[in-house]
Formats: structure tokens, C-alpha cells, sequence
């Protein structure tokens, strides 16, 4: 249990670094020029790039010793810590009650959010399963 820990604390610290860096250069450079819809979907690709580097190299040499239910528990795991962090100090710096950052997403951002969530934490899952399928 403890390498999966830490593993996805690796995870979620790689595409945690990546996104507050992205959120910064949004919010500074982006969300004043294009409005907040338009950064925070500019920014997708980018974090979901970041996503599927981040669990590719953690996620594919160690194929083989994950099981299935391992890797979708590290992606768990990895959500856990960025929903925490996320919830606790980002919206403690805002602060924004849960309810008022709910109220105050873009429907459309929000839902791409939403989804690349779901990728995120799917993707240990997705490339442990595409790396065992390369190996055969």
C-alpha cells in the first residue's frame, strides 16, 4: 500500500505543479485578454497533456506490478489529494465557501473541468492497460 501512496502523491504533486503554474499565467496574462470561459478552456489541452505525461512515466514502467484495481486506486488516490488541496487551500485563499465556487463556474469550463477529472483519474488505469497491451 505504501508504494501506491506514494505514487499517487507523485502523480497529483507533477499535474498540481503544472496546473498551479498554468492557473497562474491564466489568471495573470489570459483571463483579463479572453474572459474566464476562454483561458480556463486554453488551458485544457495543456493540463491534459500533462495528465497523460504525468501517469505515463509512473504508470508504465511499473505496468505489469499494478493490478487493475491498483491503478485505479492510485488515480483514487491522486484525486483525493488534488480535490483536497484544491477545496481546502485554493478556495480558503479565494475565500469562497464550496457553494460559491460551484455558483461562480462557467457552466461550459466547468463541465470540461469536471471531465478532465474524470481523466485524471482514469488515466493510471488507461495507461497501465495500454502499456500491458503494448508489451504483448
Amino acid at each position: 500500500m505504501r508504494p501506491l501512496l506514494t505514487l499517487s502523491l507523485r502523480y497529483f504533486a507533477c499535474v498540481f505543479a503544472a496546473g498551479f503554474a498554468l492557473g497562474t499565467i491564466r489568471v495573470l496574462f489570459l483571463l483579463e485578454a479572453l474572459g474566464e470561459r476562454r483561458a480556463e478552456l486554453l488551458e485544457t489541452p495543456f493540463m491534459l497533456a500533462v495528465i497523460v505525461w504525468s501517469a505515463h512515466h509512473l504508470v508504465a514502467p511499473r505496468a505489469r506490478q499494478l493490478s487493475a484495481l491498483q491503478a485505479w486506486l492510485l488515480g483514487t488516490l491522486a484525486l483525493a489529494w488534488l480535490l483536497t488541496v484544491e477545496f481546502g487551500v485554493v478556495l480558503g485563499l479565494r475565500g469562497l465557501s464550496l457553494e460559491e465556487y460551484y455558483a461562480e463556474r462557467d457552466p461550459i469550463a466547468g463541465s470540461v473541468y469536471l471531465a478532465s477529472l474524470f481523466l485524471y483519474l482514469a488515466m493510471p488505469y488507461i495507461i497501465r492497460k495500454v502499456a500491458l497491451r503494448h508489451d504483448q
